[in-house]
């Protein structure tokens, strides 16, 4: 019996769920299996992931089909009409010993091919176990699930539900065992990840957790953080950029645009002045931080000006490493019916947008040469630095290992020593 299939789409968690999957799958005994993790950010995600099925129904004739994921969870009427699949399960549904058990054991018939439940319903977010994934290197650990904002563009909370985080001290018990098991870093993710601990008793803020995994896991050489919304930074978590060298200077914004009105439109919780002041506050308590950020290009009734807004927060803020989003409208949300940009003129200012992150890189990587930095090993010749600038190496190193390097030259997306 040959081991299942799985085919990911979409972000991190998505990815870290897979490998949840994977031990429930193998727990169970499936076999002769092909499980497709859908994402549901934009249409062309949804529209990528059905042409992904039908690629693997080609490859896999004889196989399962299975869909689960967000646009599993969001529009599961999409999958269950397409002559592929055979069974659909929700985002819950996915981490259920149960839901594999039933899979292993054939029960899926057509009255139980589609398994998706309110998730609107879910109130916890269980702490999955798993050895990491990726590398030998780094390891995930997913601390929060669902998100309780409703940003006018956005379909994931329809799909992951409402914020749920796991309590503090499972995750603290994780990292123990990843680092036990020799990975030298170790990313906290989630949906909403400021938003870790509202719904715990105390409501304990992100500050405190990462503050408590630097005191509880000693040995943990590197903790780094994903995705954050800066206007929801505690003073614990500012506290540990100004003073925790295991805390990597590198932060991943959800600032999505650059134009106050538009801001408004979106229902941020930021404005264009909020998103400046904090990077200028994060890179002066930490002055080698490095910022990612998520910026949509082309959102409804963004006109030139506004996007200019957009493009000069990218030198304002001094991102480095941008994830440009062309607008895609999701049925079912309010951005939905606001009056459309026109799709060329969407199409351009994106590519605006990623031009001026390349410059930005460019920046950034020119910035390095001469300088020594700690590279954590991803594969024999390449690694990346604290502030996630990957690095070439002439020759091997030992994957997983911390390595202390001087860059002497840099090449179009990478350091080079």
């Amino acid at each position: 019996m040959s081991a299942p299939v799985f085919s990911n789409h979409g972000c991190r968690l998505n990815a870290y769920e897979v490998e949840a999957m994977k031990d429930l799958a193998a727990q169970s005994g499936l076999g002769d299996a092909v499980v497709v993790n859908t994402c549901a950010v934009t249409a062309e995600a949804v529209r990528k992931a059905r042409q992904d099925i039908r690629k693997l129904r080609k490859t896999h004739p004889d196989a399962r089909l299975i869909v689960t994921g967000c646009a599993a969870q969001t529009e599961p009427e999409t999958f269950s009409a397409m002559a592929e699949v055979d069974a659909i399960i929700g985002n819950t549904e996915k981490m259920l010993p149960e839901t594999w058990a039933g899979l292993a054991a054939d029960f899926i018939g057509e009255t139980e091919r589609v398994q998706v439940d309110d998730i609107m319903s879910v109130k916890e977010t269980a702490g999955h176990l798993i050895d990491g994934f990726g590398t030998r290197s780094r390891a995930y650990v997913q601390v929060q699930n669902g998100c309780d904002h409703r940003c006018t563009f956005c379909i994931i909370p329809y799909g992951r539900g409402n914020s749920r985080s796991v309590p503090a001290g499972v995750v603290v018990d994780q990292i123990k065992r990843l680092v036990d098991k020799g990975f030298n870093e170790v990313v906290l993710t989630g949906v909403d990840l400021t938003s870790w601990g509202a719904d715990l008793p105390a409501t304990p803020r992100l500050g405190d957790l990462v503050m408590r995994i630097l005191k509880l896991v000693p040995d943990l050489p590197r903790l780094r953080i994903s995705s954050i919304d800066s206007i929801e930074v505690d003073e614990n978590l500012m506290q540990a950029i100004a003073t925790e060298p295991r805390l990597m200077p590198h932060l991943h914004l959800s600032l999505q645009h650059g134009d106050d009105m538009i801001l408004k439109r979106m229902k941020r919780r930021h404005l264009r002045d909020d998103a400046i002041r904090f990077c200028d506050e994060a890179r002066r308590l930490r002055p080698d931080m490095t910022f990612g950020a998520d910026i949509i290009a082309g959102f409804p009734t963004e006109t030139d000006a506004m996007f200019d807004n957009a493009l000069a927060l990218v030198r304002e803020c001094d991102l480095t490493w941008l994830h440009v989003f062309p607008y895609s409208a999701r049925k079912g949300t309010p951005a939905a019916r606001m009056p459309a940009v026109d799709g060329k003129a969407i199409k351009a200012r994106a590519a605006q947008l990623r031009a001026a992150g390349e410059a930005q890189v460019q920046r950034h990587l020119a910035q390095q040469v001469g300088r020594q930095h700690d590279v954590l090993m991803e594969s024999p010749q390449m690694g990346r630095t604290a502030q996630f600038a990957e690095v070439r190496f002439d020759a091997p190193q030992p994957v997983g290992q911390i390595v202390r390097a001087t860059v002497r030259a840099h090449a179009q997306q990478h350091l080079v020593v």
